[in-house]
């Protein structure tokens, strides 16, 4: 029990690096504790001249059913191979500046949904094709009289419902049919215990049955937070309290990754306890989005905002960075 206890210490107060692979002078370094350990992988997703190639990144990361990775950026969704090569984008003003993004599967396709702030408007397209199909505004039969409408987190039901946060205005959710149409909203902006204060993140929580809404409540008072409600709306509890500022929320069996802005990815397990944190160094990440590429520390992050686990439980992060960086964490068996 001490040395487990003494692991996981170790494993929230420092970074240790280790020579595993060399890139460009580039070591790979051991993060986290436990099953919950990640070695780096230097230089993924990087051009082949060594620079970023996706433009500033303050948006997510998900994954298809072939393994391929999407992550969005000021300039669009790019997509790349497990291996960290490029294998399509789709670039442009309708696709620029998606703040968070799901994938789901219907039929043979599979689709991205997305939640673009600075565009006031949820998204979903075609993953292969880029095809945009459905366009969500503000719904006018809400009854709401919004001066602004900046969504900053989307994610879809099993029956198909979409759930759009406007975390960065009303802090209102709104619930959509798969079609598009308005069904209600809840939630409002403040620091009471069933009140937001930056709904900045959300998922469909499938470790639990009936499924629930996991949200990130980002900025409430006095430290973030996580809570659940249920399909319909209802506050059900409050997940974990404490936080720093959480972004989102990435689900896989059991366990959840949460990015948070100051710097840090926190796992947790199915009771909600933190078993790993990774990434941090008070001394180098602060929170911050204009860290150079060429002041990038490897295995220390500066302010994650994205986070999504394929299939093996490798881990794939975003930071809110200027310069472009989605990082590859490799789970250590």
């Amino acid at each position: 029990m001490k040395l487990r206890l003494f692991a996981f210490i170790a494993s929230v107060v420092m970074t240790i690096a280790l020579p595993l692979v060399a890139q460009d002078k580039v070591a790979a370094v051991r993060l986290g504790t436990g099953i919950m350990t990640f070695d780096t992988v230097p230089n993924w997703g990087l051009g082949e001249d060594g620079k970023s190639i996706i433009g500033s990144t303050h948006g997510g990361v998900v994954i298809d059913k072939s393994g391929n990775i999407y992550t969005t950026s000021s300039l669009g969704i790019f997509v790349f191979n497990p291996d960290g090569k490029l294998v399509r984008k789709f670039v442009g003003p309708q696709y620029s500046n998606i703040h968070d993004i799901e994938i789901r599967s219907e039929g043979n396709d599979e689709f991205l949904f997305g939640a673009r702030n600075a565009n006031g408007e949820g998204i979903k397209l075609h993953a292969e094709t880029g095809d945009i199909v459905l366009k969500l505004g503000i719904p006018a039969e809400s009854g709401l009289n919004l001066t602004k409408w900046s969504p900053t987190a989307i994610t879809v039901a099993a029956n198909g419902d979409i759930y759009l946060a406007d975390g960065y205005a009303s802090n209102h959710i709104f619930r959509f049919d798969k079609a598009g149409k308005y069904i209600k909203h809840f939630g409002k902006k403040g620091n009471e215990l069933k009140e937001f204060n930056t709904c900045h993140g959300m998922t469909l929580d499938t470790r639990y049955e009936p499924n629930r809404l996991l949200i990130c409540d980002r900025n409430h008072q006095p430290k973030g937070r996580l809570v659940h409600y249920d399909l319909d709306g209802n506050f059900i509890d409050e997940v974990i309290t404490g936080l720093g500022q959480p972004t989102s929320v990435a689900v896989q069996g059991d366990y959840v990754s949460v990015p948070d802005l100051q710097g840090r990815v926190y796992i947790l397990d199915k009771s909600n306890k933190i078993v790993a944190e990774l990434g941090h160094d008070p001394k180098l990440s602060p929170r911050s989005f204009n860290v150079p590429q060429d002041k990038w520390v490897e295995g220390v992050f500066c302010g994650t905002h994205g986070s999504y686990w394929d299939k093996s439980g490798n881990l794939y992060v975003q930071d809110w960075n200027t310069s472009g960086r989605i990082m590859k964490l490799v789970r250590v068996k």
